[in-house]
C-alpha cells in the first residue's frame, strides 16, 4: 500500500516547485483549468499577433468556433467572442474570462460582454474592426478558492458580484485623483497601496496628511484603521469598506482584478482602430 504521508509530501513538493518557476497568476490559471478540465476543452486553429495582443481562433469538442483575445499586459483576462453568421466574419463579444491567484488562493469568473465586430481572416493576416462598443454587464458564473475552502454556485456568484461593485467604486474614486498613467501592475501597487492602505506600509511611505491630532482609530483585520484619514480621503461608499478591513481583503485577494478594472477603458482602446494581426506559424 502506498504511504499517504509520502504522497502528501510529494504533492506539496510539486506545488512548491511550481511556485518557484511560475507566478501566482499562471499557477492558479493552470491549476484551475486542470481541475475542471477546461485545459482540454478547445484547441487553437489559428493564432495571430499584433501590438502585444494575441488573437486565437479556437474550436471546442462540439466544433463551435470562438475568437479569443489575450493581452500581454493583462494576463489575468481573456476576451471571448463568437461568430454570429455563416460567413465567419461578423462576431459578437460574449464574455471576459478572469482567473488570477493571490496569497490565499484564486478567483475565477466569467463576465458577460456586449458589443460586436468583424474579423476578415486571410492566409497570414486577420483584420479586426469593432462595429459596436464593448460593454461589461454582469458576472454570470465563478469560483473562489480561499485557503482550503472552495466556494462555487450562487454563493460564489454573490461574493464576486459584491466584490466587483466595491472594486468599481474604488476605481471610480481613484480616477478623481491625478495619478501616473501606463503603470505596470507592480508600479500600480507601489503607487496606490500607500494612499489606499497607509496603515499597512512603513511610516515614511504614508501620505503627508495621513495623521492628525484629532484622528480616531478603529480595529479590524488586526489593523488599527485611521477613520479620520478615511473620512477626509474617501467617498462615502468606500469609508466603511476601508474601516472594516474589507478593502484590505479586496486588495490582497484581487489586486490584478482592481488593476484591470482600473484600466478597462485602455484595454478596450487596444482593440480599436482597425487592427491587422499577423499569423503566428
Amino acid at each position: 500500500m502506498v504511504n499517504k504521508r509520502y504522497l502528501n509530501k510529494k504533492f506539496i513538493f510539486i506545488i512548491c516547485l511550481a511556485f518557484l518557476f511560475s507566478n501566482c497568476v499562471s499557477l492558479a490559471e493552470n491549476t484551475g483549468r486542470m481541475l475542471d478540465g477546461s485545459a482540454f476543452a478547445e484547441k487553437i486553429i489559428n493564432k495571430y499577433y499584433k501590438d502585444l495582443i494575441e488573437l486565437n481562433i479556437t474550436e471546442n469538442k462540439l466544433e463551435q468556433t470562438s475568437i479569443i483575445f489575450i493581452f500581454n499586459d493583462y494576463p489575468m483576462i481573456k476576451i471571448r467572442g463568437s461568430f454570429s453568421g455563416n460567413d465567419n466574419i461578423q462576431f459578437d463579444f460574449t464574455s471576459l474570462e478572469y482567473l488570477a491567484g493571490n496569497v490565499h488562493g484564486w478567483n475565477e469568473f466569467s463576465l458577460e460582454l456586449t458589443g460586436s465586430g468583424s474579423l476578415i481572416l486571410q492566409d497570414i493576416t486577420a483584420e479586426l474592426k469593432i462595429t459596436e462598443n464593448i460593454e461589461a454587464i454582469n458576472i454570470t458564473q465563478g469560483r473562489i478558492h480561499r485557503f482550503d475552502t472552495r466556494i462555487t454556485g450562487n454563493e460564489a456568484l454573490i461574493a464576486l458580484q459584491n466584490r466587483r461593485e466595491r472594486i468599481q467604486s474604488l476605481c471610480e474614486w481613484k480616477k478623481t485623483i491625478n495619478s501616473p498613467a501606463g503603470l505596470n501592475i507592480r508600479d500600480f501597487e507601489r503607487y496606490w497601496k500607500p494612499i489606499i492602505l497607509p496603515e499597512t506600509v512603513s511610516a515614511r511611505h504614508r501620505p503627508p496628511d495621513w495623521l492628525r491630532n484629532t484622528d480616531v482609530f478603529t480595529r479590524a483585520e488586526e489593523i488599527n484603521w485611521n477613520t479620520g484619514y478615511t473620512e477626509r480621503t474617501f467617498t462615502e461608499e468606500l469609508r466603511n469598506v476601508r474601516n472594516s478591513g474589507t478593502l484590505l481583503r479586496d486588495w490582497e485577494e484581487a489586486l490584478s482584478w482592481i488593476y484591470f478594472e482600473y484600466n478597462w477603458e485602455n484595454i478596450i482602446e487596444l482593440l480599436k482602430d482597425n487592427k491587422i494581426f499577423t499569423s503566428v506559424r
